[in-house]
């Protein structure tokens, strides 16, 4: 089949890179795309928002499967618009994909599902807010209502820290804090079967030891020698599956990919967050341990058949990601500046360790960053300790100048 693939982060690259090895996939192309997806997929130029414009895309190419990464054109509606023009496409519905657009909408599903999360107040008013904070006490858990690119959320001791940055939002959501590690769970899903991907753990912190800014993530890895092993099958009855059961009773069935961001806590298992889409950085770690051919569990989930298909298989191996960052990120990064080192990876570390490109577009014969996570570097390895020395090795090999990277990513489960 050929597919279209919607986005230009590293999320996109490694979805670009598994439809580029699966055998059924004909023709791949991806919108706008990055300098290292344009090696796996024919680039074009897209408004990736305008769901008209990526249906007028996609018919134009005659792809038949669109796949939507990023969240901000799912909330936009833009998985409508492709099947309204009649093409498959794998991703939440705009109403569906409220889970992630509202974090008011996704408590009240969790409430109707019953599914196990932190009690929170939705405020819109400074005494609201006040009176929420003052019930919690520290950390003070803070989030936007809405989208923000995985920077929305303020864990802090600081009452006024806390305040400043819920007065900044139109609609907060406050909750308590949650303790205990926590856990990625990505399943997809037709809006009726749901399969469980392998739980991954990322790093949101800028810094090593867990300090520093929140990011969109700094690396991540799987599996989880740590997690008990009834885990997924947990998370499936009490959270996964009542959630799309929920949303399917109330006349909005999700179909996509269902993200859901887990507290491994004291009580149990507690949802932080859903999200509506593959997560950056933990797809490029569970997307190189499937061994299943991806085109056609995504195409499963569009047209509504998971329910014919083999269960999932999956490589013994572990996975580890490791990000590199532009200067100043999570600030206002650096941009501009020249990567060199990514042939040298290419040459020697392939094919246990390969560079999934994020912010990056290319000026004549140089790549240079273009944003502020900028490459995910990815290894895979018989353990998490390999797959940790061969994604560090990799990644001392690019320079970037003043990037930094997290040294320490799934340091802790390697060494058990």
């Amino acid at each position: 089949m050929k597919v279209l693939v919607i986005g230009g982060g590293a999320r996109e690259h490694a979805l670009c890179r598994s439809l580029s090895l699966d055998p059924d996939v004909t023709a791949l192309y991806c919108a706008p795309g990055n300098a290292g997806i344009a090696e796996v997929a024919e680039l074009h130029p897209v408004d990736a928002l305008d769901g008209d414009a990526v249906a007028r895309l996609a018919t134009d190419l005659g792809a038949e499967l669109v796949v939507v990464g990023p969240e901000a054109p799912l909330v936009a509606g833009v998985a409508d618009s492709v099947r309204a023009a009649g093409i498959p496409c794998f991703g939440p519905s705009g109403e569906a994909a409220q889970l992630e657009g509202s974090k008011a909408f996704a408590k009240d599903v969790m409430a109707g599902a019953g599914v196990p999360t932190a009690r929170s107040y939705v405020c819109t008013t400074p005494a609201e807010i006040d009176a929420a904070l003052d019930a919690f006490g520290a950390p003070y858990v803070v989030k936007d209502d809405g989208l923000a690119a995985g920077k929305g959320v303020v864990v802090t001791d600081d009452v006024e820290a806390a305040r400043a940055h819920a007065l900044a939002c139109d609609r907060v959501v406050i909750e308590e804090f949650l303790d205990g590690p926590e856990v990625s769970l990505f399943a997809i899903t037709d809006g009726t079967t749901v399969l469980p991907l392998q739980p991954a753990q990322d790093f949101k912190r800028a810094l090593d030891g867990d300090e520093g800014p929140n990011t969109g993530g700094m690396g991540a890895y799987s599996p989880l020698p740590w997690a008990d092993p009834k885990l997924v099958d947990e998370v499936m009855d009490s959270v996964l599956q009542p959630t799309v059961d929920e949303l399917r009773r109330r006349g909005t069935p999700f179909s996509g990919l269902l993200y859901a961001g887990l507290a491994i806590t004291s009580r149990g298992v507690r949802v932080i967050e859903f999200n509506a889409r593959f997560g950056d950085p933990e797809t490029q770690v569970v997307l190189a341990r499937l061994k299943t051919p991806l085109a056609g569990v995504l195409l499963g989930s569009a047209n509504g058949t998971l329910d014919e298909l083999p269960p999932l298989k999956w490589r013994d191996e572990a996975a580890v990601t490791v990000v590199i960052a532009s200067h100043n990120y999570p600030g206002t990064p650096r941009t501009g500046d020249p990567i060199e080192g990514l042939d040298e990876v290419a040459a020697q570390d392939a094919p246990h360790a390969y560079v999934l490109h994020a912010g990056t577009r290319r000026e004549g014969d140089t790549i240079v960053s273009a944003g502020g996570r900028v490459l995910s570097v990815t290894a895979t390895g018989k353990d998490l300790a390999s797959a940790r020395e061969r994604a560090y090795t990799a990644a001392a090999r690019i320079r970037l100048d003043g990037s930094q990277l997290r040294t320490d990513i799934a340091r802790k489960a390697a060494e058990g």
